[in-house]
């Protein structure tokens, strides 16, 4: 009995100090209702810029590099095989992927919590009056371009999601189903925040991280381009909207008319020294030195670097014999659409008997070629990491040099504060060329695409060798119709999508053109019956039609909506 009485006494005690602990303020932490303020509410938004970078090595959103370039033909995985982040290599192979795959769910997360961010600066905007915040107006628009580009993002990688705003209470999310709007409508509601700031947004910006009314119609054109393929639920492009396409063409035409213009050399796009150059729409900032422990850095390539010692890991993204071969040229420097995949360079290793477009060397880190423009730091087939699997090559447009004022490692991995365009001008140009000859004007298309390779021919200065002469042979030539070629409608278009080939190369979007194009099936089968003869990684591989278009919805973010979100087609 005495010990009852001890017990009840020290528990009675125990709950009296816990209510005289818990009716202290908490220290370090601040309430929601303070955070509706100007100044904090501009702080909000900031947190929602960060988020567009806040990808890193196993779910990669900030470049679309394991999505988009791996899945299209254009790249292998790469790393240590098969094993080594296999999620990834269940993307290449697409026959491997499954409804509960990590990296699947893990990029949905990450994806809904930039739009969770916008959202919640965006409700604190709209409750301030335009006396208090007088940047009120600016920081709406601001705020819905960021979600307009993080629903972009997961339209395009899972087609039927669940579309969340300010307007919808925390407590009612679990009531949004992934179905309540159409394909369609829900490009419309990304389309709509794009527009919006499209037309609140000033021309310029004092800060140059932040979107302008340019960069929010460039967006928009993009958007309306890929709602203009019209899909069914199998995921087939049943038609092509018109309308929408004039209005990406006049979308286009006054980004045209704005401060852009390609950059004299292709290699200024992808250098520290020239970001947020001419051509630059816009794009992700990162930064070092900024106050924090390792600085705001790009840890979504951080598996991109070469093994050598310079580096050290993990050697990533790896670009394919098919890609390789396709920056071949033919005796006028045009591309050789139905051959190009005859002569497997990327095997020879002989890129001197042969022309190329000399966008390849800016793409590809090849053997015994220079490594980021530095003509005594020759890349070697040993700086790879599993040769003997995925070959000696590497990618190079996301890395920087080993003493780039940028260049960081945050061991074991590599990370730089260079930024990663998100659109950049030569994308303007050829969605306008697209745009026309999808409205049988590819006429008016040819000078666009002209432009875009005219720039690839100027840019060799940087491509030379230690003694001066160039790492490959380069021939590039403008299509002149009459003269070395046939400007059809049919021939504009596969010159139009070669191009996109060439000048984004391992930038992330390929397959996502694919997709758009809707012959995803087709195209992948049909790489997939070459290349696995020249790579053992891909016996498994086989795309599936009018599944594989679209990841699945993540089995656990269905089992979290209780059944509420419906799977994608095929899974």
């Amino acid at each position: 009995m005495k010990m009852k009485i001890v017990i009840a006494i020290l528990v009675s005690l125990f709950f009296a100090s816990c209510k005289k602990i818990l009716d202290q303020d908490p220290q370090g932490v601040i309430s929601g209702d303070d955070l509706n303020t100007p100044e904090n509410a501009e702080k909000m938004l900031i947190a929602a810029y960060s988020a567009l970078g806040n990808d890193y090595w196993a779910a990669p959103y900030s470049s679309m590099w394991a999505y988009g370039s791996i899945r299209s033909g254009d790249a292998y995985k790469g790393g240590d095989g098969p094993g080594d982040v296999a999620d990834f290599h269940a993307y290449e192979t697409f026959a491997l992927n499954r409804v509960d795959l990590g990296a699947s769910d893990v990029t949905w997360f990450r994806l809904y919590m930039g739009a969770g961010r916008v959202n919640d600066a965006l409700g604190r905007i709209n409750a301030l009056s335009d006396t208090d915040f007088p940047n009120k107006v600016t920081r709406q628009t601001e705020a819905r371009f960021l979600r307009g580009h993080f629903y972009f993002l997961l339209k395009i990688l899972y087609k039927h999601i669940p579309y969340i705003d300010e307007t919808i209470p925390r407590d009612d999310y679990d009531t949004v189903s992934n179905r309540t709007y159409t394909s369609d409508q829900l490009w419309t509601k990304i389309a709509d925040d794009f527009r919006f700031a499209a037309d609140n947004l000033p021309d310029k910006q004092a800060e140059v991280g932040r979107p302008t009314a340019y960069a929010a119609k460039a967006y928009l054109a993009k958007t309306l381009l890929y709602q203009a393929y019209t899909q069914d639920e199998q995921n087939k492009v049943i038609a092509i909207d018109k309308p929408k396409l004039e209005e990406v063409n006049s979308l286009c035409d006054e980004v045209i008319s704005g401060p852009y213009s390609l950059m004299p050399d292709f290699a200024e796009n992808f250098l520290t020294a020239y970001e947020n150059g001419s051509e630059s729409v816009f794009a992700i900032q990162y930064s070092l030195d900024d106050g924090t422990p390792a600085g705001r850095v790009d840890n979504g390539h951080s598996l991109n670097y070469p093994m050598n010692q310079e580096y050290g890991c993990c050697g990533f993204h790896v670009p394919s014999h098919n890609l390789i071969n396709a920056f071949q040229t033919d005796d006028d420097g045009l591309p050789k659409f139905d051959t190009f995949n005859d002569n497997d360079v990327a095997t020879t290793g002989d890129y001197k008997s042969h022309t190329f477009d000399p966008r390849l060397d800016h793409t590809a880190a090849i053997p015994d070629h220079p490594y980021k423009y530095k003509p005594d730091f020759i890349y070697k087939s040993t700086w790879s990491r599993a040769p003997q699997i995925y070959g000696p090559l590497l990618s190079m447009k996301e890395t920087v040099a080993y003493d780039d004022p940028s260049f960081k490692k945050i061991p074991p991995f590599i990370g730089s504060s260079k930024n990663w365009a998100i659109i950049r001008f030569a994308d303007v140009l050829l969605m306008k060329a697209e745009a026309l000859i999808e409205l049988n004007r590819e006429t008016e298309a040819l000078p666009l695409i002209n432009q875009v390779r005219k720039r690839a021919a100027e840019s060799t200065a940087l491509l030379k060798r230690a003694d001066g002469s160039y790492t490959s042979a380069y021939k590039i030539g403008m299509y002149q119709p009459g003269i070395n070629c046939h400007w059809t409608n049919d021939y504009a278009r596969q010159a139009l999508r070669y191009e996109r080939r060439l000048e984004f190369a391992m930038e992330g979007y390929r397959f996502f053109d694919l997709v758009r194009w809707g012959i995803a099936a087709e195209y992948l089968n049909n790489y997939f019956s070459k290349e696995k003869s020249r790579v053992s990684h891909l016996q498994d591989a086989s795309f599936k039609k009018n599944r594989d278009e679209y990841l699945p919805i993540p089995l656990n973010q269905i089992n979290f909506s209780k059944g509420l979100y419906k799977q994608n087609t095929g899974w």
